[in-house]
């Protein structure tokens, strides 16, 4: 199974930018899903998720500008970041739970990050 992610970049300040997540290889299903962020200097945080019906959670310095969504038949995930301030800066890295197949459990999976700058 491989997670890879797209859509990072640079962008001013109120800029947007929409990053995206695709899963691949062999998927009985995908439990939850979730953008993490590192800042420099910074731990890895979460930023959001979303379960497999579609239940989200933000966190509070992203609520109202971040949304995240998912294609569960396309096996994909988007974070649409809108008014981007130079502390959302970071790599950004997809995360999913998966489970290969019957006769596995559900392990977890991290894209290689994709770097978010914004400054003017």
């Amino acid at each position: 199974v491989q997670l890879q992610a797209s859509g990072g970049g640079l962008t001013q300040p109120g800029g947007s930018l929409r990053l995206s997540c695709a899963a691949s290889g062999r998927i009985l299903s995908i439990n939850r899903m979730a953008w993490y962020r590192q800042g420099p200097e910074k731990q890895r945080e979460l930023v959001a998720d979303i379960s497999s019906r579609g239940a989200t959670n933000c966190a509070d310095s992203v609520k109202g500008r971040f949304s995240i969504s998912r294609d569960n038949a396309k096996s994909t995930m988007s974070l649409q970041m809108n008014n981007l301030q130079p502390e959302d800066t970071a790599v950004y890295y997809c995360y999913a739970d998966i489970r290969q197949s019957v006769f596995s459990g559900r392990d977890d999976y991290w894209g290689r990050g994709t770097q978010v700058t914004v400054s003017s």
